[in-house]
């Protein structure tokens, strides 16, 4: 090839380098190089063409030049780089072969060497992906042990809730983690197949034995054989993309709660620092959360891409107009996405400052009103539900009004101390009372997650 495109570009800023590079022009093709090849061998080995000439295609290919620029307007007048592709890797073999480059893309057509490609380029992708969620994991399972007991306000609707441990909200992030991880797992090896059907998809050109060079294709490829051609029914794609939007929105919420947890006004937790990060070009002051910044970006770019690959999930009769030709970059983008907000997300899990000072102190500004819950169960037992949480819903107004603790306003209500002696009282009003059965899910997400690793 003439240059590569695995260098580093300013799109890189919001890409996984390494991750991005395998749907490059030099890797594309690569694949196709690959297809070719393999294509030759399962010919040569089943009988479709002769061996000699598989032999020849097969070591000719091996270092082809392809000059990708001046295919660029071929493949644009042609509609397929596949054309302009398999034109010089036929004049290549002809120049050292004239019989054998008659074999060349024997039995084949363009979509074949695209698709599989592009299948081959996935699959890479994809392990490197598995690879960091793996980091992201372990790091989530690290951050969750070392905080099952750590109190925190929970928050919902954004506004004060109850007290929860903190390795209870990191236990709900890695439990998303671990179930994204097996279904993406599972998508990328469902979309791990050749795609081989000549034509219209029967391999008419290759006769009773296009079955079984399907087979040893799939084979020389380490990929698997799909029941039929898969050149107008682009579910496959569409599902594995389907699982990358997921993983970006995931790494976007874990990055959103983090940016969230990091405002002065709470002040929980906080993006690893350091030289150059997060500042501003003219405040001073400002920190601002980098990583969750590129997770959530990735999670707002990634649902629009995945309505591209969903809306060419299926293609007209044998073959569509206009869907099959844009998804390898599309699916590239989203595997960029996806990359880049997993990278994001190691490296803020893994240099998270967590303050339970602040902890501490958010939970009691709340006065109290986070054990309101647990006081109306406490009530519940004598009073009944509804004349339990109406009594503690007027505490909770006249502690406000008075810029009073719930516990305060408790201890004045003589008929309700009464009820809940002081010692019950102090007991409930702290934030361990309020754990509930969150020590036995974290153990449940931390054993899911050791055991998929194991």
């Amino acid at each position: 090839m003439s240059r590569s495109d695995s260098a580093v570009t300013l799109r890189s800023v919001f890409a996984s380098p390494a991750i991005a590079a395998c749907f490059s022009d030099e890797v594309l093709i690569g694949g196709m190089l690959a297809f070719e090849r393999a294509l030759a061998r399962a010919e040569g080995a089943c009988g479709a063409i002769p061996e000699t000439s598989a032999k020849c295609i097969d070591a000719a290919l091996r270092d082809a030049p392809i000059d990708v620029e001046t295919m660029v307007p071929e493949a644009r007048r042609a509609g397929t780089l596949a054309i302009p592709f398999v034109k010089r890797i036929t004049a290549h073999v002809a120049a050292i072969d004239k019989q054998a480059s008659g074999f060349v893309h024997w039995g084949s057509t363009s979509q074949d060497v695209a698709d599989t490609a592009l299948v081959l380029c996935a699959k890479r992708a994809s392990a490197l992906l598995l690879d960091r969620w793996r980091a992201l994991g372990n790091a989530l399972a690290t951050l969750c042990d070392a905080h099952r007991s750590t109190p925190v306000l929970a928050r919902t609707l954004l506004q004060p809730a109850t007290a929860v441990p903190f390795g209870f909200r990191v236990a709900t992030w890695l439990d998303a983690v671990t179930r994204t991880r097996i279904a993406l797992s599972r998508a990328a090896d469902d979309a791990s197949v050749i795609q081989l059907g000549g034509a219209s998809g029967v391999l008419s050109s290759l006769g009773p034995i296009g079955a079984d060079v399907a087979t040893r294709l799939a084979s020389e490829l380490e990929l698997g054989v799909p029941a039929t051609p898969w050149h107008a029914t682009r579910d496959r794609v569409a599902r594995l993309g389907t699982e990358l939007a997921i993983a970006c929105q995931l790494a976007a919420k874990i990055g959103f709660d983090v940016a969230l947890l990091m405002q002065p006004e709470i002040g929980e937790a906080f993006e690893p620092d350091g030289p150059g990060r997060g500042g501003s070009s003219a405040l001073p002051h400002k920190r601002n959360p980098v990583g969750a910044m590129y997770a959530r970006e990735a999670g707002l770019r990634a649902p629009g891409l995945l309505a591209s690959l969903i809306a060419g999930s299926g293609g007209e009769l044998e073959r569509g107009l206009g869907q099959w030709q844009t998804q390898f970059w599309t699916l590239g983008e989203l595997f960029a996405a996806a990359g880049s907000a997993t990278d994001a997300m190691i490296e803020v899990i893994e240099g998270l400052r967590i303050d339970a000072g602040a902890m501490s102190r958010n939970l009691d500004a709340t006065r109290g009103f986070v054990y309101a819950e647990a006081l109306s169960t406490k009530l519940a037992a004598t009073v009944g539900r509804s004349a339990a949480h109406a009594r503690v819903e007027s505490l909770c107004r006249l502690a406000q009004s008075g810029g009073r603790s719930l516990e305060d306003v408790l201890r004045d209500d003589a008929e309700l101390a009464a009820l809940v002696p002081a010692q019950a009282a102090a007991a409930m009003f702290e934030p361990s009372s309020q754990f509930g059965a969150a020590g036995v899910m974290i153990d449940r997400v931390l054993d899911a997650w050791r055991s998929e690793e194991t």
